[in-house]
């Protein structure tokens, strides 16, 4: 006879039970990650081409593929779970005090001790900026604070749509993150940077809310509210989310691809630097991820939303940090390189976590009624 742990865990590992595609998405998510660099390397004419394609440093070929990535997310939220969401403060509250209070300082500490100091000797050089000499591992920690101050607005719903998670609190928190980026962002950056000048590129930051989060928004809401209206749920779920679900984690590979493809130069002609510059952001996001999480069981969270609020909290905006680092530093500066770093070791890290999300569910009570179930077979009662 099972126990209800073990009932609530064999559930979440049911609803984890994807298509063949989406079992080894780390597998894909590795393989776009080196077809992307050799893309780059080997026809670096089309990547810059591509990469030209930007309005205020958003790309609008990545931009393209983000909408794609998030649309099928966005349509199947049950807007009425975002106004429950809302109403309920704690999930909300704690990951406004992990994304503002503690992540920044985190980052700074581990930067600082990794970078700073350990791996000080082995990153020896200067690069100029604005016309001053400024260390390399200086300009490699700015890199990684820019990063730890860029709360997730996008890729999140990716992940709490991978952990069955409260997709209403995600979108909130979406929402917050979004607002609470545009009055925070700069005045925590040029505290943390000491930097007097700092110049934060707000059309890149509004412009990107815009496109990866309210244009798919805008467009899964109505799409939605017309097919159920037209064609009923029985239908919504069967036939429309049978052929949209697969069109999410194919437009996250392309997505990756393109990073990769115009960022390759930059990860390929500093090997040891990635890896040095990956330790810390990789402690720093098992960290913050360990944090949150222990501190939703302790205020008694159900796992729906105890999982996005780890996630929410230990993923991070690169989109913005890429163009605030280029912007502030140049484009191969070391402060660039470090930021994407960031999004190298982001994606499969955030996977991991994510399993360990649904591994683990079983530690929290369970409110299965708030969670948006996005693989219509798994649209049962999770225990």
């Amino acid at each position: 006879m099972s126990t209800g742990a073990e009932t609530n865990s064999k559930a979440v590992q049911a609803g984890g039970q994807l298509s063949f595609f989406e079992r080894y998405l780390t597998v894909w998510v590795a393989l776009c990650i080196v077809a992307g660099i050799l893309l780059g390397r080997l026809f670096p004419g089309v990547a810059i081409a591509l990469d030209a394609m930007s309005v205020y440093q958003v790309s609008v070929p990545i931009a393209i593929c983000l909408f794609f990535m998030m649309y099928p997310i966005m349509v199947k939220i049950d807007f009425s779970q975002a106004k429950k969401a809302a109403q309920a403060p704690k999930p909300v509250v704690l990951t406004l005090v992990v994304n503002w209070i503690i992540k920044p300082f985190t980052m700074v500490v581990f930067a600082q001790f990794f970078l700073g100091w350990l791996f000080r000797p082995l990153l020896s050089g200067t690069e100029i900026i604005r016309g001053a000499e400024i260390a390399l591992t200086d300009s490699y920690i700015a890199g990684t604070i820019l990063l730890g101050i860029a709360p997730c607005t996008a890729m999140v719903l990716m992940w709490g749509y991978l952990s069955f998670s409260n997709q209403g609190h995600t979108l909130v928190m979406v929402a917050i993150n979004s607002l609470s980026m545009l009055f925070l962002y700069a005045p925590m950056g040029r505290w943390l940077l000491s930097a007097n000048n700092l110049t934060v590129p707000w059309q890149t930051i509004v412009l990107s809310v815009l496109v990866y989060v309210g244009l798919p928004l805008l467009a899964g809401a109505v799409s939605r509210t017309w097919i159920l209206r037209h064609q009923g749920l029985a239908w919504f779920n069967q036939v429309f989310l049978k052929y949209l679900s697969p069109l999410s984690v194919i437009a996250l590979l392309m997505t990756l691809v393109l990073l990769f493809a115009f960022k390759g130069e930059l990860i390929v002609s500093n090997p040891l630097h990635i890896v040095l510059i990956a330790v810390p952001l990789f402690i720093q996001t098992n960290f913050i991820f360990l944090v949150t999480y222990v501190a939703g069981q302790k205020m008694e969270l159900s796992y729906e939303d105890a999982a996005p609020a780890a996630l929410i909290g230990a993923s991070n905006h690169f989109e913005v940090a890429i163009a605030t680092a280029v912007t502030l530093f140049g484009l191969n500066s070391g402060a660039a390189l470090a930021t994407v770093v960031g999004v190298l070791i982001e994606v499969p890290v955030m996977l991991m976590l994510v399993e360990v999300c649904k591994k683990t569910a079983f530690w929290f009570p369970r409110e299965p009624e708030k969670a948006t179930l996005t693989d219509p077979r798994c649209a049962r009662p999770l225990g």
